[in-house]
């Protein structure tokens, strides 16, 4: 469950500032002549901060990370206590969490060594041998950084940058030497619980606390060295009210989307990297009905869901000659096991074929794929190495499209189009699309354009009226409003909500009237 990555990023946070509970302020930052201070903003109090500045001439902005400094003395100390610790913590016999254990045996160090610290000297050097040894090294600000999406690292001795949620991609004042950089490499690959090594030099994994990260080591592929990417876990992931709420969509596509997805209509979210497919498409899967059996395939965990009724499924890499686990293994798996919903990370290979052959026959799918446009996702299915006959296109039902754009002078992520697949014509043999939603770029805002066959075939299988169709989506729609101007947004919530509809409309109603 996603509860469970949730309360370790939580739980995480917790202990370091349990154990490292000191009050005064230990870090301070000038920026250089021609930078000033924009924004500042504590990640782990008082221990690590974070300054973006701003260049007026250059017109850039940059990501400072400021820790504790240490004296001539400290930092010899906190040498011998990591040289010490690399032996002493295997024979160490102490429980609880590594925090504490560490923690322990810098005391049990220093007793022994007859050492009495000022108490900040003290937690200054805490700090930093829980930094390295428990969690992330210099890298372990930017891991606390809610605010941040991406970091990477491009090779050694070069920054590492990140992207930001409000400054979008920033130049950070962090950069690794070559062996330091190949040794958080390696570090990274052994905590995610994967290999690598000059002869297997690519690693893609997923962090303890559900980032993915993509790790290349040495020269072997990269000639700037060792690099990595990591693609951070949220705490709790995104709803449909979020996506509202930053008008990605509008309350009436979501209001659609909630009507096609509880009568399992099949749906592509189509986009370019980082255009935020995998986020919205986890977000409208709260709409499936809480019972529904689902099924998800992915080769890195990313969908988070709150049904219990749910078999999470993950592609393995080969140990040796076999073993080996693709996500066309895992689907056809899943079909035996009768799901109702199944939703696949990313469809890029022989799959298709059998993801749309279990459209055609009932059940219910959900992808991301990497396209621009809805013509542009036609083609890349119908061609090499997906390869899906144009007649089993008819199967989907709907393909989104987002992207990300600049709205004054900030980059943000819209819904730019949603479209249908309305047929097959069988005599020119060219698939037929309509669309429903476009996005007007100069006023920023989604319009209606186009009428739904996808809803005309609920309508009909509902038994409703036209006005009755139109009386739905309303109420969805105004559901989803309530939650927006109302600010509830946390993933529980939103889901019970969203729930509590599908088998008490009437309880829900009342409380948005």
């Amino acid at each position: 469950m996603y509860e469970e990555r949730a309360l370790r990023v939580i739980d995480r946070a917790k202990r370091v500032h349990k154990i490292l509970k000191f009050d005064k302020e230990l870090v301070s930052y000038v920026p250089e002549e021609g930078w000033r201070v924009v924004e500042e903003y504590w990640l782990m109090e008082p221990f690590s901060k974070v300054y973006i500045i701003y260049n007026d001439d250059l017109s850039d902005y940059k990501y400072v990370v400021a820790e504790p400094e240490l004296n001539d003395f400290e930092l010899e100390l906190l040498k011998w206590l990591k040289d010490e610790l690399i032996s002493y913590l295997e024979s160490f016999e102490g429980k609880g969490e590594k925090e504490e254990i560490v923690k322990s045996a810098v005391d049990k160090l220093l007793k022994d060594l007859n050492v009495k610290l000022e108490e900040e000297s003290y937690f200054k050097i805490l700090y930093y041998i829980i930094r390295d040894f428990v969690y992330y090294g210099k890298l372990t600000p930017l891991m606390f950084d809610r605010k941040l999406e991406d970091i990477s690292c491009n090779g050694y001795n070069k920054p590492v940058f990140v992207f930001h949620r409000d400054y979008t991609n920033l130049e950070t004042n962090l950069e690794f030497h070559q062996d330091e950089l190949d040794a958080l490499v390696i570090r990274l690959a052994q905590i995610s619980g994967k290999h690598i090594s000059l002869a297997e030099p690519m690693v893609d994994a997923a962090l303890p606390d559900g980032s993915r990260i993509q790790m290349t080591l040495g020269r072997e592929v990269s000639d700037h060295g060792s690099t990595f990417t990591i693609r951070k876990f949220r705490d709790e992931p995104l709803t449909p009210v979020d996506l509202i709420a930053w008008k990605t969509f509008s309350s009436e596509q979501m209001a659609y989307l909630w009507l096609c997805i509880e009568n399992r209509k099949n749906l592509i979210f189509a986009g370019g990297t980082a255009s935020g497919k995998t986020t919205s498409m986890n977000a409208v899967s709260l709409f499936i009905p809480r019972k529904s059996k689902i099924v998800t395939i992915e080769d890195t965990r990313e969908v988070m869901l709150p049904h219990e009724n749910w078999i999470p499924l993950v592609t393995r890499e080969a140990f040796g000659e076999r073993g080996k686990i693709e996500m066309y293994d895992l689907l056809r798996a899943a079909l035996r096991q009768r799901p109702e919903y199944i939703i696949v990370g990313e469809v890029r290979g022989r799959e298709a074929l059998t993801l749309f052959q279990a459209m055609a026959t009932g059940h219910t799918t959900y992808s991301t794929l990497h396209a621009d446009s809805v013509s542009g996702a036609i083609h890349r299915l119908e061609s090499p190495p997906i390869e899906v006959p144009r007649p089993m296109l008819e199967a989907l039902n709907i393909i989104s499209v987002q992207s990300q754009v600049y709205i004054e002078g900030k980059r943000v992520r819209r819904n730019v189009e949603i479209a249908e697949i309305v047929h097959l014509d069988p005599h020119t043999k060219m698939l037929r699309t309509s669309t429903i939603f476009q996005w007007d770029s100069v006023k920023d805002r989604h319009v209606l354009v186009g009428s739904s066959k996808v809803l005309e075939d609920i309508r009909m299988h509902r038994g409703w009226s036209r006005s009755e169709l139109e009386e739905e989506l309303e109420r969805r729609k105004a559901i989803l409003e309530f939650m927006v101007e109302h600010n509830i947004r946390d993933f529980r919530s939103v889901s019970d909500i969203i729930h509590t509809y599908q088998t008490n409309p009437e309880k829900v109603l009342r409380k948005v009237s």
